[in-house]
C-alpha cells in the first residue's frame, strides 16, 4: 500500500505592529483656556485606540524664550528638554488650538520654531476650537507652516464650534456621536500616514 508523507506546515509568522507614538500638542498658554478640556475628551477618545500611544506637551508647561538662540543658555535647554524629546520620539501629531484673531496662538508657533528635524517626514492632525468658526482659520494658516517644515498634514480635521457650550461641567461632550466621528476620521488618516512614513523612513532615511 502506498503511503504519502505528509510535510507539517511551517509556522506562519505574524508580524506585530508597533503602535503609532502621537505627541498631541495642547496650543494654548492664555490663563482661563478652554484647551485641557478639549484635550481630555480627545485622550479620551485615544484609549480606545490600541494603535496609538500618547505623550502630551503642552506649550502652558513650558517657558522658552521667543527670541531663538543657536546657543541655548542651561534655562532654554532645559525647556527643550521638557518638549524635544517628545517630538523627536513621536511617529505622529496631534495639535490643539484655539483660534485668536483669525489664527492660532504665538505660545504654539513658538513651540513649533524652536524645532525643526522633530517634525519632519511625520503627518500632523488638527483639533481646533473656538467660536462661529471652529477655529478652521487657524487651521489652515499652520497647514502652510508645517509644509515648510516638511510635515505632511492630514486632510480631515476636528473643530468644535462655540466649544464652551459643547461640553458640560465634568467636561464630558454633550452630543459626541458626530464629534467623534470626526475624531475617528482624523485618527485612522494621521495612523495611515504614520506607519506609512515610518516604514519608508526605515528603508530610506528622508532627504537621501
Amino acid at each position: 500500500m502506498n503511503t504519502t508523507a505528509v510535510q507539517a506546515a511551517a509556522p506562519v509568522s505574524v508580524r506585530t505592529e508597533a503602535p503609532v507614538r502621537v505627541a498631541l500638542v495642547i496650543g494654548s498658554n492664555r490663563e482661563g483656556r478652554f484647551g485641557p478640556v478639549v484635550a481630555d475628551w480627545i485622550l479620551s477618545l485615544l484609549k480606545e485606540r490600541p494603535d496609538f500611544a500618547v505623550d502630551v506637551i503642552d506649550v502652558a508647561a513650558t517657558d522658552l524664550p521667543t527670541a531663538l538662540s543657536y546657543d541655548p543658555s542651561a534655562g532654554v535647554r532645559t525647556e527643550l528638554a521638557k518638549v524635544t524629546p517628545k517630538l523627536a520620539s513621536a511617529d505622529a501629531f496631534i495639535v490643539l488650538t484655539p483660534e485668536y484673531n483669525h489664527s492660532y496662538p504665538a505660545s504654539l508657533k513658538n513651540v513649533i520654531d524652536w524645532h525643526h528635524a522633530e517634525w519632519q517626514a511625520k503627518p500632523v492632525g488638527f483639533v481646533s476650537y473656538g467660536g462661529i468658526s471652529g477655529g478652521l482659520r487657524a487651521v489652515e494658516h499652520l497647514r502652510t507652516v508645517f509644509a515648510e517644515l516638511h510635515a505632511v498634514t492630514v486632510r480631515d480635521t476636528v473643530s468644535l464650534t462655540n466649544a464652551g457650550r459643547l461640553f458640560d461641567d465634568s467636561g464630558a461632550h454633550r452630543d459626541p456621536e458626530a464629534p467623534a466621528a470626526a475624531v475617528k476620521s482624523m485618527l485612522d488618516q494621521l495612523a495611515w500616514w504614520a506607519k506609512a512614513l515610518r516604514d519608508a523612513k526605515g528603508v530610506r532615511p528622508y532627504g537621501s
